[in-house]
């Protein structure tokens, strides 16, 4: 075989012209930078770092941050600074929480960082607990309970109802300072005591408890892990009040060796794990919560939601990313819209929580044309339940993975795991939407024209397509138009 005597010169560097937006978190357990980039709604994650700095660890025997958690503090800071300026940020948000707020010492951090260039916002309890339940909101905007955001230093709490947040609360209640409160027998009753005092005791009756932070997700590993989970993603994932005594029991047995092997479960997790899972515990005992949903977004898009505009935070957040994805991974940006609202007449009993999957089925259609044409099915599903998407559950994974699966050439079938995470008749649905796009898809040639001409309907028993143009109407259509109606029971027929 003969190579080219000379590799084809490197193309020069493509800037993108949409902004990009960066938060500095130093938090009571670690500091953290995350780079966004997209869609002012949901903006995907370019870059994210953190370091287990620890600022918090000293202050309920110090009162104040110790020299080992400042040096890791200061090679953290200017890293991070350096990184977002390299990285040609447009607006860096940098801010602090409990440890930097009640540390004797916060002030030589906040001075650390204004060497390094950074401008520290600190935040109060009450706004850091309102970040995270606008965090919450971002992510499962129908959220209804109580949002609680465990960090290093304080634990935040505030309740979440139909889009809005009513009262919120900060408690010194971090998770590095609870194996001091366990040690003395004394976690239980000063968990009841401050939510009774402050009027949250019971204040979860029957609603579930949203977990943030990195030690409660930390938690919903191991509970994976341990019950063989088949979607290793962290977002919306439940857990009920026994699966938490559970967990409790099982800590207190495993070693930290065990602990370590657990995927994607941070080392510097661990040390803290059985403090948050007795937090955790009480919690739920005396908020009277119903059980657990954990959240992978808090305070760090809760401080980008706030700053939305009411019409961009009625927009629906998985429709906004699929239409991202499609626009970026797909041949012919237009056609999400175009497809579903081609396919939408044969599904008109679809509720809504249904039908803005079909949505996002329809803008995704097309993400695996880019790879091999034996794995374009495999591609599909794999983006459907991995990708990062939020404001939906793992049923909801499911219906989109099997529908990506059958448009993209999958068959009927339903892989592994997805019988596991959704039920035969969503699957079914699914799979039917699967065969409408690949039908709409076909017809078209991906283009948007032709479907403008084009209908597609069922009444009576009877697909009918009329294609606009008869010279659209091939083999391979009409192959497609009649998958499409005996997976409907229906006869196809051509008008």
């Amino acid at each position: 075989m003969r190579w080219p005597k000379r590799a084809a010169e490197p193309p020069e560097a493509v800037t993108s012209a949409e902004p990009r937006t960066a938060i500095i978190d130093i938090g009571s357990n670690s500091i953290r930078l995350v780079v966004y980039q997209g869609p002012p709604r949901l903006p995907a994650i370019l870059f994210n770092e953190k370091v287990l700095a620890g600022l918090g660890r000293s202050l309920a025997e110090s009162g104040s941050i110790d020299e080992q958690a400042m040096a890791l503090a200061y090679t953290a800071l200017h890293r991070f600074a350096a990184l977002a300026r390299a990285m040609e940020v447009s607006t860096l948000r940098t801010v602090a929480t409990a440890a930097v707020r009640d540390a004797s010492n916060g002030g030589d951090l906040i001075a650390m960082a204004e060497g390094a260039g950074l401008s520290v916002e600190i935040l109060p309890g009450e706004k850091e607990a309102e970040a995270a339940g606008y965090g919450v909101l971002s992510g499962i905007p129908d959220a209804d309970g109580i949002v609680g955001d465990l960090g290093g230093g304080s634990l935040e709490l505030v309740q979440v109802r139909r889009g809005e947040l009513s009262r919120r609360a900060s408690f010194p209640l971090g998770v590095l300072r609870i194996a001091a409160l366990r040690e003395k027998g004394r976690l239980d009753r000063q968990v009841r005591a401050v939510l009774d005092e402050y009027g949250w005791l019971g204040a979860g009756k029957g609603l579930p408890f949203y977990l943030v932070g990195g030690s409660w997700r930390a938690l919903a590993r191991l509970d994976m892990e341990a019950t063989r989970y088949p979607l290793p993603v962290i977002h919306q994932y439940a857990m009920s009040q026994e699966t938490v005594t559970r967990l409790r029991r099982t800590l207190a047995h495993v070693g930290k060796p065990r602990l370590k092997d657990v995927p994607g479960l941070s080392s510097g997790r661990i040390p803290t794990l059985s403090d948050a899972a007795a937090l955790l515990a009480a919690m739920l005992k005396h908020l009277r919560s119903s059980g657990t949903v954990v959240s992978a977004y808090g305070l760090r898009e809760g401080l980008l939601y706030e700053r939305l505009s009411p019409e961009q935070r009625a927009a629906d957040p998985l429709i906004v990313a699929a239409r991202d994805e499609g626009r970026r991974s797909g041949r012919f940006p237009e056609h999400g819209d175009l497809l579903d609202r081609w396919i939408a007449p044969l599904f008109g009993d679809d509720p809504y929580a249904d039908a803005r999957l079909r949505v996002a089925a329809c803008h995704l259609a097309d993400v695996g044309w880019r790879a091999n044409p034996d794995f374009r099915a495999e591609r599909g599903m794999e983006i459907a339940l991995h990708g990062n998407w939020v404001a939906i559950d793992a049923r909801g994974r499911a219906m989109l993975a099997q529908a990506l699966w059958t448009a993209l050439g999958g068959a009927i079938d339903s892989p592994a795991p997805l019988a596991m995470l959704a039920g035969e008749a969503s699957l079914r649905r699914a799979t039917q939407w699967g065969l409408a796009i690949r039908l709409g898809q076909r017809l078209s040639g991906g283009l948007a024209a032709p479907l403008t001409r084009a209908t597609v309907s069922a009444q009576g028993g009877v697909l009918r397509l009329q294609p606009g143009d008869p010279a659209l109407y091939g083999e391979t259509v009409q192959k497609r138009h009649r998958a499409l109606a005996t997976m409907m029971g229906m006869q196809a027929e051509l008008v």
